[in-house]
């Protein structure tokens, strides 16, 4: 049985794209059979980040009757499948958000997990994907404007009969991370079910179009994508390493950031 989960976040900026992209190819990477799709058809992040920007065929054919939806689907060298939106404004404009919920039925028989990438804030596109989704996970920063932000979008879940299944806390500092979760749990009344550190690698493998996952595997976020992962699948995660493999990526990163 396919499981749908939508990430959203009550404001841009939160961190709700590379989180999408990076525990989507964490489960692929533990096997599960997962698509990830960007319903942010306005901004289209999700495909820039995973270096799919020059798709021909995307989600803005799809919704614009131009495409069936298997067209649509790229699959990565993790296994990752993704349904990319466009970046050029005339495909938001033929783009009809209300055959989304045509196209899940379609996705739902070829995955175990969709995460649903939606668009940030209130607004007419951003509601679908909150109502057709088993769990919404909200992605909020530790302070204040992107806490008062989530609380709506909780609420506008909640009153489309959606249902929020937890709190991401991305971008936590170290040493103030457990009191702040459980602050936010408390006052959101959902459970914090993950705490991705601060994390400069996320950045650095951004750079590259590549997951921090893929990257650098052994860094503090990889490690907490890979919790999360392995929550979301009932599954062991493994937080070993090994030193002495060294992609290619890892030793051009190295020259051009300095290492990690």
């Amino acid at each position: 049985m396919t499981k749908v989960f939508t990430i959203a976040s009550g404001k841009g900026g939160t961190g709700k794209t590379m989180t999408t992209a990076n525990l989507g190819t964490a489960l692929a990477l533990l096997g599960k059979r997962t698509i990830i799709l960007d319903a942010d058809i306005g901004m289209a992040n999700l495909g820039l980040v995973l270096g799919l920007e020059k798709s021909k065929i995307t989600l803005h054919e799809v919704l614009a009757g131009k495409a069936d939806i298997s067209q649509a689907i790229y699959e990565l060298p993790t296994g990752l499948k993704v349904v990319p939106s466009g970046i050029s404004l005339q495909g938001f404009q033929n783009a009809d958000p209300d055959r989304l919920q045509f196209v899940m039925s379609k996705l739902v028989t070829g995955a175990e997990y969709i995460l649903i990438d939606a668009p940030a804030g209130i607004s007419k596109d951003g509601v679908i994907p909150l109502a057709i989704a088993d769990e919404v996970l909200l992605v909020v920063n530790p302070e204040l404007s992107s806490l008062a932000d989530a609380v709506k979008i909780k609420v506008l879940t909640e009153m489309v009969g959606g249902a929020v299944g937890g709190i991401i806390l991305n971008r936590a500092s170290a040493e103030k991370t457990m009191l702040t979760s459980q602050k936010i749990g408390q006052i959101m009344g959902v459970e914090v079910i993950e705490v991705i550190p601060e994390d400069a690698s996320v950045r650095r493998a951004a750079a590259f179009k590549t997951p921090v996952v893929v990257m650098y595997p052994d860094s503090p976020a990889s490690k907490a994508f890979k919790r999360l992962a392995a929550r979301i699948a009932g599954a062991k995660v493994s937080e070993t390493t090994d030193s002495k493999k060294e992609t290619f990526i890892d030793r051009l990163a190295r020259s051009i950031f300095g290492g990690v």
